[in-house]
């Protein structure tokens, strides 16, 4: 049997102190995909740990210094060559970080940003996410309920495994 190839990634759950989440916007249709929200981070480059993964990642796409090592919540495990470019699907950490709002800019040119098909950012409520109804697509897909329970029934005592 082959073996998978999954794309290790890191993301930060950004939650301001009105419990708004920062997510960025992956436009994805010029390759036939979807409109993509989704958590900033990336992926995990060879020798890195998780958290510096996680640090070089918001820096570049949303410029902010972590100071303290954020908890892990969220393990997120999906096959399928529809998710990772020559990869056999992903691997997503989610490491929930409490912030002030900011505005994103971070080290990388708009280019760059554009590259990654990185095109906005936006704060968002559960409740905004929840009732949204375009055909953009949220990463988790059960992203406001994720975002309720780590938000109402507190931090998890391990990370919490998830699907697509």
């Amino acid at each position: 049997m082959p073996r998978l190839e999954l794309r290790r990634s890191v993301r930060a759950i950004l939650v301001d102190e009105d419990d708004h989440v920062l997510l960025c916007c992956h436009d994805l249709t010029s390759r036939g995909g979807p409109v993509v929200w989704a958590m900033p981070g990336g992926g995990v480059e060879p020798g890195e740990s998780d958290l510096t993964a996680l640090r070089r990642e918001l820096d570049e796409e949303v410029g902010l210094a972590l100071r303290d090592d954020p908890l892990h919540v969220w393990h997120q495990e999906v096959r399928g060559p529809d998710y990772a470019d020559g990869h056999d699907g992903v691997i997503n950490d989610y490491f929930l970080i409490r912030t002030p709002r900011f505005a994103p800019r971070g080290s990388w040119t708009d280019r760059q940003l554009a590259a990654e098909n990185i095109t906005r950012f936006r704060w968002w409520t559960v409740a905004d996410i929840a009732a949204h109804g375009g055909e953009e697509v949220f990463s988790p897909r059960a992203l406001a309920d994720r975002l309720r329970s780590l938000l109402t029934d507190g931090l998890p005592a391990e990370p919490i495994p998830m699907g697509l």
